[in-house]
């Protein structure tokens, strides 16, 4: 007899999700993560006092996160507490204007009659036209599995109305917004978001353009930090009885002919289960845990084509005082031009660019208990994107100039003096999330997301290949974002359930 019915290999959202979801319906579950906490890159750490995020920021879009909870028999609010932050960013152009959007729609629409007049129509017709569609297919396509083309195609047959928004997806993130705004600044403040999916403007989907659109519906900060999130789900599992190892490598996945069993760990002990769940890295979890050897060769060849989404560096800070910030999210903001012309001619040549988007991230504003008293952190997004590999350099070496731009950034932004109150700073590079997290190349988001590697186009949650092998997290479904992975998990263990169930 196996140890256990399901084996889940990673403890971020997807794979708890999943995890948690399993062990509701009576299957023997064990979370196997190779860190010592749980969450990956939507978790939290102390370093001298003070709670910093690893990289998620913030929630938006939290229908997926009820819906677990729900299909738990729980009440999310029961598990956590998420704070409100209002207004959602404030605004730095690259002329020097500063603005705020409030969550309200029309006090929001009073800011653009005052800071892009002309886009105001646009605005109010993107309102239109994007509420519409989320209240038909937050649902049916965040919550649906359409890892095949016959399952797209049930979508839209059991819901005929998304149709009318099908183009969407047909469009880039560029194209959606365009369609909108004319005002530099409007559309400035509308395209950033698709970093948010780990590409630029031009490239990323349309439907991520609605991202501005959804934050109006509210977002929201975990009380504690943003480990909160997934200890919630966690503590959920466990009442099911979920157990979880930390602290503890996956080295294979253990195949024999063709159907997966266990896993192999770090210290050579096994550990057998009927069913196995990833929640890794797509190309990780075939390429290094299966191995290449015991996939075909076509598969080899599809799951190496894919792209690793973009890595991100971030600056931790701790402050002695409040910055001068009006918002939990600040973001310097560059042209849609611009955005696209980092993509291709610094981040896609490996080059690290003197300008880009920035986001400053203030926690403390909603939780200050993340701080000692009277003390502040933020979490900065400092010239994004950047590569995994600087031409001619590496990150290790680049470290203390990089924490030097960082610091220049936030004295032109953020804190004039700010040099005389940072009490804490830490860089965390690409190489450094490879290390802690094991993401390929330090990818933030699994797998790149644009409009051709989306739902059916990306790796299946129930393998073609090893048989009782599946896959959670951002390698699938809609990709990487804290709604989109605890999404998949739910997908995921509708598939495990409705095969061995």
């Amino acid at each position: 007899m196996p140890d256990y019915d399901v084996i889940v290999i990673g403890a971020g959202l997807g794979g708890l999700s999943t995890a948690a979801l399993c062990a509701r319906h009576g299957f023997r579950t064990l979370v196997i993560e190779q860190s010592d906490i749980v969450g990956g890159c939507c978790s939290t750490f102390e370093a001298d006092g003070y709670r910093f995020d690893v990289g998620a920021s913030i929630v938006e879009v939290t229908r997926p996160l009820d819906a677990l909870f729900e299909l738990m028999g729980r009440s999310r609010a029961d598990y956590m507490d998420l704070i409100p932050c209002d207004p959602i960013y404030s605004f730095i152009t690259e002329d020097g204007r500063r603005f705020s959007y409030p969550t309200d729609i029309d006090a929001c629409t009073e800011v653009i009659r005052r800071v892009a007049p002309g886009d105001v129509r646009g605005w109010e017709s993107f309102c239109d036209t994007g509420l519409a569609m989320m209240e038909e297919m937050m649902d049916t396509v965040m919550l649906s599995p359409m890892n095949r083309f016959g399952e797209a195609m049930r979508v839209v047959l059991e819901n005929p109305r998304v149709l009318k928004f099908a183009p969407t997806f047909l469009r880039s993130h560029q194209g959606v917004v365009r369609s909108f705004y004319r005002d530099p600044v409007m559309l400035q403040s509308v395209a950033f978001q698709s970093y948010f999916a780990g590409a630029p403007p031009e490239l990323g989907s349309g439907v991520f353009g609605y991202i501005a659109l959804s934050e109006h519906l509210g977002i929201y900060y975990p009380r504690g930090g943003m480990i909160a999130i997934p200890e919630g789900i966690l503590a959920a599992g466990r009442e099911h009885g979920l157990e979880v190892r930390t602290g503890t490598k996956v080295e294979k996945v253990l195949v024999e002919n063709g159907t997966a069993g266990g896993v192999l760990l770090e210290d050579e002990s096994v550990v057998t289960a009927t069913i196995v769940v990833s929640n890794l890295n797509a190309q990780v979890t075939y390429l290094k845990l299966v191995g290449p050897e015991r996939l075909p060769r076509w598969a080899v060849r599809g799951i190496a084509s894919y792209e690793n989404s973009m890595p991100c560096p971030m600056v931790y800070v701790g402050l002695d005082r409040a910055p001068e910030l009006e918002a939990h999210h600040t973001v310097v903001t560059s042209s849609l031009e611009s955005m696209n012309d980092v993509w291709n001619n610094y981040y896609k040549l490996d080059l690290i660019p003197d300008t880009a988007m920035s986001l400053v991230c203030w926690p403390t504003e909603a939780d200050p208990t993340l701080a000692p008293e009277g003390k502040h952190i933020l979490n900065f997004l400092c010239n994004a994107p950047a590569p995994y590999a600087p031409l001619g350099d590496n990150w290790d070496r680049l470290k203390p100039w990089y924490r030097e731009q960082a610091i220049r950034e936030l004295e032109k932004y953020v804190l004039p003096d700010v040099r005389d109150h940072i009490e804490y700073l830490q860089v965390s590079t690409p190489l450094d999330f490879e290390r802690r997290l094991l993401h390929p190349r330090g990818g933030i988001y699994g797998l790149f997301s644009d409009m051709t590697s989306l739902a059916m186009f990306r790796p299946r949650s129930r393998s073609k290949v090893v048989k009782n092998l599946y896959l959670t997290g951002s390698s699938t479904h809609l990709g990487g974002g804290v709604p989109t992975t605890i999404a998949s998990g739910i997908i995921t263990s509708r598939y495990v359930i409705q095969d061995h169930g």
